[in-house]
């Protein structure tokens, strides 16, 4: 994004706390901004209830950080940020804040809330030095639809406010099926006011797809052809900017594996094929049988527990065909269970659109707060919000993408869905805008950009094309033209 545009959201956040700093509950709101302008990009993942959502969170991360189990923690909006040492600190809805023990049990991470009850929390604040919390704040929300009317409304409230910014900047939304009720909270986190302002910043995971084929290995084929139907299903693709399939429960423990968890999995590779594949019928012959020796009940009661039948008929039929060792066992476990996907998703349609992500919201912040509060002295502020909004690329391709998913524009459906990919639809890498592999080189990238940009100023130029067409033509050219120029200009670096 263009550095004059971040910096000048910054500068019109400090301007309008000048004006607005007389008044606590403006000036505080303000400050939210600020902080979310220089902070990581925040993402939440919300989801039904039993979707999965602290497992993925866990996987994402790498550590089990996060509450798995049905406790009170689970009600409780956590936010997971980078910090250089562990610490937890809980805000109450009243009262000061207050630092939890650090307490882990079985490798995984405890919250002890004591005598405090889960709605008695505003939420819990988790530092935690890994990596990949240094570009991102996950934050796990309970779960929407809950039989409690009260942790549904937490998250409903706390993602989709309404009338007022969402906190979370992006959201991964879990789905067992494509429900009513997930598109129904879908559409409200989009029509929020920073929703208003035709940003698409979604992601749909169909969650636990290891269970869609009834735990047989080819259960991710079966759950990728479901994610590829409800990818192009008219209702979510204008709500979500992809789907992914992902069994959790795996990535989980493939990201986390033990030296014990290999140990267990070698033992039972080592089986004769068809005795292990009886055994591995159900969860209740596995747990009953008592093949392999040396694999205790209490063991194959972790196992089971940490990668489910699906992960472990998978373990023991890569292990033999060399998978050998812990490490790469562990890589090629979390790749076959949907997760690469979903994290190069999120580097592609988050990461680099982060900072127009958060400079939009706080641009739509802003002109929120003059409108509702309007005082003397804010013409300066008005002025300069129209000339960055006017002026960032960035976010009229965020608007050009959210009208082609939803009302459309009117050009042909070839046309349509090359527009969709060149502003970023399918991630804002230049190889991605022009559908093209990670690794393309400058020149092959510059040719193809120069090719498209040819093309839409010929669509933008022809008499035929319809005026209301123009100015999403006009956006798309100066998508290519920047991809041009990046990649014409990567050209000429010295190797």
């Amino acid at each position: 994004m263009n550095r004059s545009t971040i910096a000048g959201a910054v500068d019109l956040v400090q301007e309008a706390l000048k004006v607005y700093g007389d008044d606590p509950a403006s000036a505080a709101v303000l400050e939210g901004f600020a902080r979310r302008l220089a902070e990581p990009l925040r993402i939440a993942i919300a989801g039904m209830v039993k979707a999965g959502k602290s497992t993925l969170l866990n996987a994402i991360i790498g550590e089990e950080i996060a509450p798995t189990d049905t406790g009170e923690c689970t009600r409780i909006i956590t936010w997971y940020r980078h910090g250089h040492t562990p610490r937890i600190t809980l805000y109450p809805l009243d009262g000061k804040p207050r630092t939890l023990p650090l307490k882990r049990v079985d490798g995984r991470l405890v919250f002890v809330l004591g005598e405090v009850q889960a709605r008695d929390v505003e939420r819990l604040d988790v530092e935690w030095p890994s990596p990949a919390l240094r570009n991102m704040t996950l934050i796990d929300t309970p779960g929407i639809a809950s039989l409690s009317e009260d942790v549904s409304a937490r998250s409903t409230t706390f993602l989709a406010p309404g009338d007022s910014q969402s906190e979370a900047d992006a959201i991964i939304y879990l789905m067992r099926h494509m429900h009513a009720a997930d598109l129904r909270f879908l559409e409200s986190f989009r029509d929020t006011e920073a929703g208003r302002s035709g940003t698409v910043n979604a992601i749909a995971v169909l969650a636990r797809a290891d269970e869609v084929g009834g735990g047989r290995i080819d259960s991710l084929l079966s759950a990728g052809e479901i994610a590829d139907r409800y990818r192009h299903d008219h209702n979510l693709r204008k709500l979500a900017l992809g789907v992914v399939p992902v069994a959790g429960l795996l990535a989980q423990s493939a990201r986390t594996m033990r030296q014990q968890d290999f140990a267990a999995l070698q033992l039972l590779a080592g089986l004769d094929r068809a005795d292990r594949e009886k055994m591995l019928l159900s969860a209740d012959r596995f747990l009953r049988s008592t093949r392999p020796e040396g694999l205790s009940a209490e063991s194959r009661a972790s196992l089971l527990g940490r990668y489910g039948l699906f992960g472990i008929r998978l373990a023991v039929v890569l292990i033999p065909n060399g998978f050998n060792e812990p490490t790469p066992l562990a890589h090629e476990l979390a790749r076959r269970s949907g997760l690469d996907p979903l994290l190069d998703l999120l580097d592609r349609q988050f990461q680099a659109r982060a900072e127009a992500l958060k400079a939009r919201t706080a641009l739509v912040g802003v002109e929120s707060l003059l409108r509702a509060s309007p005082r003397p002295g804010t013409g300066h502020l008005a002025a300069e919000l129209e000339r960055l909004q006017a002026n960032a690329h960035e976010f009229r391709e965020l608007r050009l993408l959210a009208t082609l998913r939803t009302t459309g524009v009117p050009l042909s459906p070839e046309l349509a869905a090359e527009a969709e990919g060149l502003v970023g639809g399918w991630g804002a890498a230049s190889y991605a805008r022009l559908g093209l592999d990670a690794d393309t080189t400058p020149g092959e990238l510059a040719d193809a950009a120069r090719r498209h940009l040819v093309r839409w100023r010929a669509v933008a130029e022809n008499p035929l094309t319809d005026r209301s067409a123009l100015d999403a033509c006009r956006v798309v050219v100066r998508s290519c033209e920047g991809v041009l120029a990046e990649s014409s200009a990567r050209q000429r670096q010295p190797a």
